[in-house]
């Protein structure tokens, strides 16, 4: 399924600049960030149930706001852009 995941972390004290650091770096594992807080995420049910329960262990829930859409089937395919901001395959062979 394809995901477009944003997050705003309060980051008014020292605690939530971590918390801000810690769900960027958990998202990095997941997807492509795309914007300073927005990750395009190809996952399954399975990874989604983890990512969402870690991102849970990591918030504040009273002062941070994650949201998750699920995208049409491909909707990640399908992603007009304006500006510097370029299109990233998700779906592309990994050659290391």
């Amino acid at each position: 399924m394809d995901l477009l995941l944003t997050y705003d972390v309060d980051t008014t004290n020292a605690d939530g600049a971590r918390r801000l650091r810690r769900v960027a770096k958990l998202c990095e594992g997941y997807g492509l960030r795309v914007q300073k807080s927005v990750f395009e995420i190809v996952t399954d049910e399975a990874d989604l149930l983890r990512l969402l329960a870690r991102i849970d262990d990591i918030i504040n829930a009273e002062r941070d706001s994650i949201r998750i859409y699920r995208l049409p089937a491909g909707g990640l395919a399908d992603v007009r852009t304006l500006g510097i901001a370029q299109v990233q395959s998700h779906r592309d062979d990994l050659v290391l």
